[in-house]
Order: structure tokens, then sequence, then C-alpha cells
């Protein structure tokens, strides 16, 4: 599964393009299609998730455990940032508005800001 080890190796977030990129190092003939069609397979199964960035990029995550990403708006770094005091907080915040008709199954935060590093 070249696809997968392409967004582990590449541990940033990368987009369908960066991906292809490391996959056709090995595998220089494979499809763009193909790509995209395995990337929105693993998303279907719950394998990777699909992180927006403000300018519209699609990106890949392949940590599924719960969190939240830093996003830099200034060079789109986007960073994993775990917080279980955080992640209370915002249950128990959506746990009292209590929406009619409507069941909160996730909140995943994107904290938008600058590296120091940019």
């Amino acid at each position: 599964m070249n696809i997968l080890e392409a967004i582990y190796s590449l541990n940033n977030h990368p987009t369908a393009e960066n991906i292809i990129s490391y996959v056709r190092e090995k595998h220089p003939n494979v499809a763009t299609g193909t790509v995209y069609k395995v990337l929105d397979t693993l998303v279907e199964n719950e394998l990777i998730k699909k992180v927006k960035t403000d300018r519209d990029t699609m990106r890949y995550d392949g940590i599924i455990n719960h969190h939240h990403h830093l996003y830099c708006s200034e060079c789109e770094l986007i960073e994993d940032y775990v917080d279980e005091d955080l992640d209370k907080i915002l249950k128990n915040y959506f746990k009292k508005k209590n929406f009619s008709g409507f069941t909160v199954e996730e909140v995943v935060l994107q904290i938008r800001g600058k590296f120091d590093k940019c």
C-alpha cells in the first residue's frame, strides 16, 4: 500500500500532489486518477482523514486518533495538537447547548496562526 506509506512517511499532512510524487519515485507509471481513487477509498474506510486548508487545498492526515490542528496561515504548515482539557471543555459546552434535531458527533478545531519558524 504505497499511498498509505507515503502519507505516513511524508508525515506533514501531504497534498495529493505530494503523495503522487512520493509514489512515483518507486512506481513512475502510477496514474494520477488511481492515486485519487485510493485516497478516496482510504478516507471512506476511515484509514485517513481529509484536512482542508484556508486556501482550499486538500491535505491528508494519517492519524485517526482524535486531535486538532495548528495551521499556519503564512506557510500552510499543519501540526497535530492534542489537548484533553480542551476536548472536555468542548464536549461539555456542546452537551449543554442541546441542539434540537442535531447530534454532535465530533468537534475538531483548526487553530489558525503563524509559527515562529515561518
